[in-house]
């Protein structure tokens, strides 16, 4: 994979992937198809030790806030804890779950947190900005409870990352945008609720070999019974395929 274009076919091909592996979620990952299952992340001396690094993981370093700074996937975390990115493709789906309409002050319809609100309208009155931006703009010194308060408006999905900032000392920054201002032409035409389920798992099923309920869950942050709704109306419209093992229920696409 040699270029961010690649990637951006990659995530719209799988529709959502992690930008790097989490043992817990059965979703591909960026990662492993820049660098391949065995690549080292750093440049490493002849001790071992990393000095740097490696040119495959620089490409996803950069890559991961490029895709989004140029609308050519999604990213953040907004299914659960995980860095995801999501195809454009998919982002009507994902948005018909919040119960909003799609325009751009649509979070004032949520019950959110006095900080969480704050946040939402700074960001709202301004361009995409940094963790950092958004304190200023509040007038606080309290970055945890900032970064609480992007988080949970992520998983809410009223924010998303917007590209990155460089700064002068450490990492970039990670800018934040309003989420239905950012993709507001993907969400004209939202779905119906269970539609929408229905795309969104049949997009982790088609990423994957086999998956259980538990799985689609924990890609998603669904609750199983809800994916197990999901996965009874897509095997009866024989959409998916539903076989046993061990006791265990599992999928394909």
């Amino acid at each position: 994979m040699g270029s961010l274009e690649d990637a951006a076919a990659f995530v719209d091909r799988v529709g959502i992937a992690v930008a790097w592996g989490k043992a817990d979620l059965v979703l591909p990952s960026l990662w492993s198809e820049i660098g391949g299952p065995d690549a080292d992340w750093a440049i490493r001396d002849e001790n071992g030790k990393p000095t740097g690094f490696s040119p495959e993981f620089d490409r996803l370093w950069r890559w991961k806030d490029e895709l989004p700074e140029r609308r050519l996937a999604c990213a953040g975390k907004h299914f659960g804890s995980a860095a995801l990115l999501l195809a454009p493709r998919l982002l009507a789906a994902a948005y018909a779950l919040t119960g909003r309409s799609g325009a751009t002050d649509d979070f004032r319809q949520d019950k959110l947190e006095p900080l969480e609100r704050e946040v939402a309208e700074a960001v709202l009155e301004n361009d995409p900005l940094t963790g950092r931006e958004i304190r200023r703009v509040l007038g606080t010194s309290d970055r945890k409870a900032v970064d609480r308060a992007v988080g949970r408006l992520q998983r809410r999905l009223v924010l998303t990352n917007a590209g990155a900032a460089e700064q002068s000392q450490g990492w970039r920054a990670i800018r934040q945008d309003l989420f239905a201002r950012r993709w507001r032409r993907t969400l004209r035409r939202l779905p119906a609720e269970q539609e929408a389920r229905r795309e969104l798992a049949l997009a982790v099923l088609a990423a994957t070999d086999e998956v259980s309920a538990a799985d689609v869950a924990g890609a998603l942050g669904w609750r199983r019974k809800q994916v197990e709704t999901v996965l009874a109306e897509l095997t009866a419209a024989g959409r998916v395929t539903e076989r046993e093992e061990d006791g265990l229920q599992l999928w394909s696409a």
